[in-house]
């Protein structure tokens, strides 16, 4: 059974992407969990676009959204998996804090998602490997989903985008090291 089959085998929406990278599992797992969005200089200008409503409505001061923001979920020797609860359309992302894996897990209430954002590393050659991610959300009530429905087709294209740029990075980085 896979990471995400634990973590969230039902969910509501889902997003995949894959890359080949030249490197080892371990090495490519590592570069995935080092990076931060904002070095991506278009990343980190999308992000601030999409926080810019919250910013000036002053329901925002934190840093902008990225990785270390997740909560670890899992690692594997094949496997890195990040989980986040919130209210996404909200302008602060209506997060909620997540200790640890087991407060993820636990039975969540409200109108409010779960989101896991997973990466796994199949190895097809000696010096090859697939690097996948995958988001799943899962909306937990009705009105939750009503309200994510419409957020999600806005963003599922520059959510997209900001993946695979991740994606293209991050073999950037294994490649580099080679």
């Amino acid at each position: 059974m896979n990471t995400f089959e634990i973590l969230l085998p039902h969910y509501d929406f889902s997003e995949r992407h894959a890359i080949i990278i030249r490197g080892q599992a371990s090495d490519i797992l590592d570069a995935v969990a080092a990076f931060r969005v904002q070095n991506d200089p278009l990343a980190r200008q999308i992000i601030r676009l999409r926080e810019l409503p919250g910013r000036l409505m002053k329901r925002l001061s934190a840093p902008p959204l990225d990785l270390e923001d997740f909560t670890l979920l899992a690692r594997t020797e094949h496997a890195l998996a990040y989980g986040l609860v919130g209210a996404f359309w909200h302008p602060d992302y209506g997060l909620r804090s997540i200790p640890s894996p087991n407060a993820f897990m636990a039975g969540q209430q409200g109108d409010l998602c779960k989101l896991v954002l997973g990466f796994t590393v199949v190895p097809i050659s000696k010096s090859r490997c697939r690097l996948i991610t995958e988001t799943r959300v899962l909306c937990l009530s009705d009105k939750a989903r009503q309200r994510f429905t419409p957020y999600w087709f806005l963003i599922r294209p520059i959510s997209g985008l900001l993946r695979r740029r991740m994606l293209w990075n991050i073999r950037r980085i294994v490649e580099l090291q080679l």
